[in-house]
């Protein structure tokens, strides 16, 4: 049984290309993946969009008129076992497309549609790190293309439609025949005159000249969630170019682009920061008050004898963790990494009691401390000197 194509696209049968046109461009706003991700909204928008280039198309337009389906294995009425020898194969059409580039017995491919899908566009967002733990809405002003709201889209003056292309009488194509030594092999190509549509604007609408879309700056608020990094990406659906002949707009990509922190280097969810502790605090131990990024303020015990380079780590008192659904899962670590101040400049008492608290210690002429090398052996300036003079 024949699909029924007008049907499908909610037309009458004695619709013009013009209301074709314009049942095929409503719909595709309505049911294009980019904007209808459903799966079957996704199979409704191929049917849609085959009954379209069905009956935009003269040829397979009349097909159906007789009862036939231009898209069945068989080309159509009367065709199928018995009828067409390369009905296997999608018809003899096919074959000569494969080989020559289209031009086959029953014409080539038909004109093309004049609605398109958009592109994508891209913007990038500065952020601080503040704002990529908490997340945050931020009003961005985008410039792309809209849809041209004085023709619709349909890229033809208020009252006027597109006429057939007299060059390719609509086929969206013009044939030619060349000699080769297959002998005379007919190639078809797009129509230069209209571009492939199979009709032309001859009354362009002012505001667009009939491109069906205009560029306009226009503000839309983001929703930036809590937990995103440097170079992630958020998608706006729909929010993209409007395609040529108001086809369904592309999507909006925001990039974010996290601005340095003063205090805080980041590692994933995790967050490093370095604390200068007084040689004097480390020895003797102390108390700090450390205020993590969200403004709390955290005791940090440090106990007697702190060597330079120890860490600390505060559980939880990083970034939150952004799964791929785009929800969180829990929160990572911040890392208190302790930096010992050696003093510099000492007056003369400064030195008179650190010389006391060396005596005391019986560090007034320190023995250096040898590491082991990467073998286990200790090894020194001179026997390393040493070693090098016995090879």
């Amino acid at each position: 049984m024949a699909t029924d194509y007008y049907a499908t696209l909610g037309v009458a049968k004695d619709a013009t290309p013009e209301q074709l046109k314009r049942a095929y461009r409503k719909m595709a706003r309505e049911l294009h993946p980019d904007v209808n991700p459903d799966a079957d909204a996704q199979a409704r928008f191929q049917e849609v969009t085959t009954a379209y280039e069905v009956l935009s198309d003269p040829k397979k337009r009349q097909i159906v008129d007789l009862g036939g389906d231009p898209m069945s294995s068989g080309g159509g009425a009367g065709a199928g076992a018995g009828g067409d020898p390369f009905a296997g194969f999608g018809g003899l059409g096919d074959i000569m497309d494969a080989f020559f580039g289209g031009g086959g017995p029953g014409g080539g491919r038909g004109p093309r549609s004049r609605v398109q899908p958009g592109s994508d566009a891209l913007l990038r967002l500065e952020l601080t790190l503040e704002e990529c733990a908490t997340g945050v809405n931020r009003d961005i002003t985008v410039d792309t293309a809209v849809l041209c709201d004085a023709c619709d889209g349909g890229g033809s003056r208020a009252g006027s439609a597109p006429s057939t292309c007299d060059t390719c009488g609509g086929r969206g194509e013009v044939q030619s025949v060349q000699r080769s030594f297959l002998g005379q092999v007919m190639t078809s190509r797009p129509c230069p005159v209209c571009r492939g549509f199979g009709e032309v604007i001859t009354d362009p609408c002012q505001q667009c000249s009939g491109d069906g879309r205009v560029r306009a700056r226009r503000t839309i608020t983001v929703k930036i969630p809590a937990g995103v990094g440097d170079g992630m990406r958020v998608r706006l659906a729909g929010e993209g170019e409007v395609g040529p002949g108001g086809g369904p707009a592309g999507d909006l990509f925001v990039e974010v682009e996290e601005l340095p922190h003063e205090r805080f280097t980041r590692d994933g969810a995790d967050l490093h920061c370095t604390v200068e502790v007084p040689m004097t605090a480390a020895a003797l131990g102390t108390t700090l008050t450390l205020e993590t990024l969200g403004g709390v303020n955290e005791e940090l015990r440090v106990e007697p004898g702190t060597q330079p380079g120890a860490e600390h780590v505060l559980t939880g008192q990083g970034l939150p963790k952004l799964r791929s659904n785009g929800k969180v899962s829990g929160h990572g670590d911040l890392h208190v990494h302790l930096d010992v101040v050696v003093p510099t400049r000492l007056d003369d008492q400064q030195a008179e009691l650190l010389r006391q608290l060396a005596a005391a210690r019986g560090e007034e002429q320190p023995e250096p401390t040898v590491t082991a090398n990467g073998n286990g052996h200790r090894s020194g300036l001179f026997s390393r000197f040493r070693s090098f003079g016995q090879r």
